[in-house]
């Protein structure tokens, strides 16, 4: 006999199923769209904010003015740009994979 029974493994696989559900990203309706500026961010503010991205999630811990991700963004790009630069902080970039001489 296990140790949960089935109704028990159950209700954990639902509750794992709603906690992943939820977790899913919606569609950004602010895409392409200016901010108060004017300004769309591109490939370079998603490179920048990426490599700043763990310092922006502190300090949103505690204002409601600094956000992680910009949401007026041009899409895929400043996607991309986020992305490698969050790749560059925490995987070290190219010297992350050099050899060490002993």
């Amino acid at each position: 006999m296990s140790l949960f029974g089935k109704k028990s493994l159950r209700v954990f696989g639902v509750v794992l199923l709603l906690a992943l559900a939820s977790c899913a990203a919606g569609p950004n309706t602010q895409r392409s769209v200016a901010d108060a500026g004017g300004h769309v961010a591109g490939f370079w503010l998603g490179l920048w904010q990426g490599m700043i991205a763990p310092i922006t999630f502190i300090i949103s811990l505690f204002t409601n003015h600094v956000n992680v991700y910009e949401i007026h963004n041009n899409g895929n790009w400043y996607n991309f740009g986020f992305a490698l630069g969050a790749g560059i902080l925490f995987s070290g970039g190219a010297a992350g994979t050099r050899k060490r001489r002993t």
